[in-house]
């Protein structure tokens, strides 16, 4: 496989990366709970993305990635259900608060989100490396 065909993939990695950093800092700094939320959803998403694009999948609609991924990954059995359970977590917070009146979450469940997120990125990075990607 040529470096070229696997940038898409390298690239949205790179992005839950940042994503990932990004919500750390905001959560260590006292960030809002909605850009927490928010930034851990993408963390998420563009893993999502990223094991879509390996397949040669993708889709326009967040919830169509989500249900790709469920189908492609999980009941296939190359992915936990604990990892559905965190995508589809993270894909309803960051509803919650994108599109709902929400003024506070618990602490612990920014944490637990940031904690859910980095297991996901962690395991969809170990996942590209046994398909021969150096990421």
């Amino acid at each position: 496989m040529s470096e070229e065909s696997k940038y898409p993939v390298i690239y949205r990695v790179k992005q839950a990366q940042e994503a990932l950093r990004d919500a750390a800092i905001l959560l260590e700094h006292q960030g809002t709970s909605r850009a927490i939320i928010n930034r851990c959803y993408y963390a998420v998403f563009y893993s999502v993305q990223a094991l879509l694009e390996l397949k040669g999948l993708t889709t326009s609609k967040h919830a169509g990635a989500i249900s790709l991924f469920d189908k492609e990954f999980v009941k296939t059995g190359e992915f936990d259900p604990i990892f559905s359970k965190d995508v589809h977590m993270a894909f309803e917070l960051r509803q919650e608060w994108d599109y709902k009146m929400v003024e506070k979450l618990d602490e612990i469940n920014e944490q637990e989100t940031l904690k859910n997120a980095q297991r996901f990125v962690a395991c969809t990075k170990e996942y590209l490396r046994k398909h021969g990607y150096s990421i």
